[in-house]
């Protein structure tokens, strides 16, 4: 039986107006552990949508005070992504993984008869396949999580997917039996099972990307830039002096859109 849309997404759509600061998106975010919200206009329509890239693409990690009360002054309105890129809840599957993979985005708003239902995102197609088988905060090592969700090459695909989804993360790291980074596999390289099904002969080696890595000592700015220039939701962290012993951590977009959600930000202020 063909699987559609419905079938897989997540019912219902957190907003924001157009007119709420950065900082009350962020713990929205923060708060919800989601990526995105939708910014409704005065009738409820969904006008726009504001993720967390989006929050990171502006200068507010600049130490420019200037572009810091710039920033601060930007509504979601100002950053969010429109026209919404959308498609239809009873549409079949593999029609939404076309558009992600086409498109190069990470979710589509869902709808009923044009009427917005839900979201269907990159994270939804991960647990579909594993469902088949502290005070001063300026660098990434004052941010990043010391947790790593790690796997061996040898790893079946399947199991990665599991992981990931019982974890709430969106790639798991590759490494070998030294612990050195070999990749990384994440949400986008498994979208293609999701219409074709997962060859069990298949393991994480056949299907990871190349790991981005930052220095624990990179300023968080440098970390949001390499989070935007490549696309990427998570770095990991290691020594630059060593970058060849185990990663220290990860960052991640959650990890900077929490502390923008701090009470003691700049953007709670």
């Amino acid at each position: 039986m063909t699987k559609l849309v419905k079938d897989l997404m997540h019912v219902g759509l957190l907003t924001c107006k157009p007119d709420a600061t950065l900082g009350q998106v962020a713990i929205l975010l923060n708060q919800h552990h989601i990526h995105a919200l939708g910014v409704t206009d005065r009738d409820g329509r969904v006008i726009g949508i504001i993720s967390d890239f989006d929050l990171l693409a502006g200068e507010w990690l600049s130490s420019d005070s200037e572009s810091l009360t710039t920033m601060r002054s930007l509504t979601a309105s100002d950053l969010m992504s429109h026209p919404v890129d959308s498609v239809e809840a009873n549409i079949p599957l593999s029609e939404a993984v076309r558009a992600l993979i086409e498109k190069d985005i990470s979710r589509l708003l869902v709808t009923d008869k044009g009427k917005p239902v839900g979201i269907i995102s990159l994270s939804d197609f991960v647990a579909s396949i594993a469902g088949e088988e502290k005070a001063k905060r300026e660098t990434v090592g004052d941010v990043m999580s010391d947790a790593i969700l790690v796997c061996r090459g040898k790893t079946p695909i399947a199991s990665a997917a599991r992981a990931m989804t019982s974890a709430g993360w969106r790639s798991v790291l590759v490494v070998d039996a030294k612990g050195k980074v070999l990749g990384m596999v994440s949400g986008k390289d498994l979208l293609r099972f999701v219409k074709n099904g997962v060859d069990e002969k298949l393991i994480v080696r056949d299907v990871m990307h190349p790991a981005l890595t930052i220095d624990i000592h990179a300023s968080l700015r440098e970390a949001a830039d390499k989070m935007i220039q490549n696309h990427y939701h998570r770095l990991v962290v290691i020594d630059a002096e060593d970058p060849d012993a185990f990663p220290l951590g990860a960052i991640s977009t959650f990890d900077i859109v929490a502390q923008m959600a701090r009470p003691d930000s700049i953007w709670q202020k």
